[in-house]
């Protein structure tokens, strides 16, 4: 009963989101995660927090709206949608993106239009750094190799 009331407890706190929560300023991170999230996946006190930094801040609500346009271009993998995106992104707070998106055009339209994905190797780096990082000092590369093969 107890692990229960404390999480209403919890639950209650989160969800009272009062004058001196809005007042204070949320991390730079703390903003872009918000603004890069859907709003169907934000919690209420979330969603007024948004609301809020939307009202201060109202170029924050063209970039937010470029960020979700960049993200379904990304999605639907149209990448004959990209260069619209980059010029209705120079014009906001997004430029400095925009520009870096411009200089690497190419290979942001190869990746948004490329069916192929580095992921599955990136993946398998990390997982080798990890295991080499949990190791260090032990042994050599025969060990290493049984815990590669055996981690499978």
């Amino acid at each position: 009963m107890r692990v229960v009331s404390e999480w209403a407890s919890r639950r209650r706190r989160s969800e009272k989101m009062d004058e001196a929560g809005l007042r204070r300023t949320p991390s730079v991170r703390t903003i872009a995660h918000l603004m890069t999230t859907g709003r169907d996946a934000l919690s209420k006190p979330e969603t007024l927090t948004i609301a809020a930094i939307e009202d201060s801040v109202p170029a924050l609500v063209e970039a937010r709206a470029a960020v979700a346009a960049f993200q379904a271009t990304n999605r639907k993998k149209a990448g004959d949608e990209l260069d619209s995106w980059i010029d209705r992104a120079k014009a906001g707070l997004l430029a400095s993106f925009a520009s870096g998106v411009t200089k690497d055009h190419a290979a942001v339209a190869a990746a948004i239009t490329n069916p192929w994905s580095n992921g599955q190797t990136e993946g398998q780096i990390t997982r080798l750094k990890l295991i080499k990082r949990q190791m260090y000092g032990r042994a050599k590369l025969d060990l290493l190799e049984a815990r590669l093969i055996g981690a499978d």
